[in-house]
């Protein structure tokens, strides 16, 4: 078996090196399909896990993505990894609806699939060996929960990513979990639009007390940002989903109450070494892998903003 290491590719596909014996039959590559946007910080932590990942177990990897948030692109890209007949291939499934033919068709033609991020639900129907990510609706209730201890009774759940199941999920745990009156904000991931649609949300309703938002760099920025050009910062409890050093330091700052952290540098990283693992010696754990939820409040926040920085939290 030969080990071949190479430089890193630019962003769009990742190239570090090649081996497995199952690759040596076809391709040694393990490929990796999300649904993640360019601009979204959370998914550079994602492939900083998967390129770190391909270097430590010294096989090749390709991370592939979508432009936008679009489930036919997206399949289009998994069906074009399934005809390269990869030793492996990772996915995220945000729409199991239209994702799902295309994953069992990667399973049906022998290619090891493991699920990641998103499709805890439905990833075993699929055919998938495991899924590496947390469990979005009891993480939305274990947020939810807190926020209602912390005294919230109006809440606002900010989507940026509407049609991703996995964020509706969210709203449904929150929701559940808080107990209060909440109330689904649809946004675009652009943070000029989500910033001005949290201000007008807020002006409309003086009771909103609690503003749960999806995603650190995309959502809850821009709502700690509309909080504050609103006057009410305290007033408001703000809390996201996921990290960024800008929100972080929000929440060391006071004017955040926590982010959820689901490792997604582990769900870059693991899948990686699992595949190439199994290709090397047939070894897979025995189920799913939890890299979360996990609550990052004022008291860890700032150990935290150093590795946030550095695309690794």
């Amino acid at each position: 078996m030969k080990s071949l290491v190479t430089g890193l590719a630019a962003a769009a596909a990742l190239t570090l090196a090649a081996i497995t014996p199952a690759a040596a039959q076809q391709n040694s590559r393990i490929i990796v399909v999300s649904h993640g946007q360019a601009n979204d910080p959370f998914w550079s932590v994602v492939k900083n896990g998967v390129a770190a990942a391909g270097q430590d177990m010294k096989v090749q990897v390709d991370y592939r993505a979508p432009e936008t948030f679009d489930m036919v692109a997206m399949a289009q890209l998994i069906d074009a990894a399934v005809n390269q007949k990869p030793a492996g291939l990772i996915v995220s499934i945000p729409d199991s609806s239209a994702l799902g033919p295309a994953i069992q068709k990667a399973v049906a033609a022998g290619i090891p699939v493991i699920s990641m991020n998103s499709g805890s639900d439905v990833s075993k129907k699929l055919g998938a060996l495991l899924h590496v990510g947390q469990d979005e609706v009891q993480a939305g209730r274990i947020a939810g929960a807190k926020l209602k201890e912390m005294g919230g009774k109006v809440g606002l759940c900010v989507n940026q990513e509407v049609g991703n199941v996995s964020l509706d999920l969210r709203c449904k745990g929150f929701t559940e979990g808080f107990g209060g009156k909440v109330t689904v904000l649809p946004v675009t991931n652009d943070p000029a639009d989500i910033r001005a649609k949290v201000k007008a949300a807020v002006a409309a309703d003086s009771s909103v007390d609690t503003i749960l938002a999806l995603g650190a760099g995309t959502a809850g920025e821009p709502s700690v940002a509309a909080v504050k050009e609103a006057g009410k910062t305290g007033a408001i409890r703000v809390a996201t989903f996921d990290m960024s050093a800008g929100f972080l330091k929000s929440v060391a700052a006071g004017e955040a109450v926590f982010a959820i952290d689901q490792q997604q540098y582990l769900q870059g990283y693991l899948p990686v070494v699992f595949l190439a693992n199994y290709a090397k010696y047939g070894l897979m754990p025995g189920g799913d892998v939890a890299s979360g939820p996990n609550l990052i409040t004022k008291d860890k926040a700032a150990q935290v903003v150093e590795l946030s920085a550095k695309g690794i939290r």
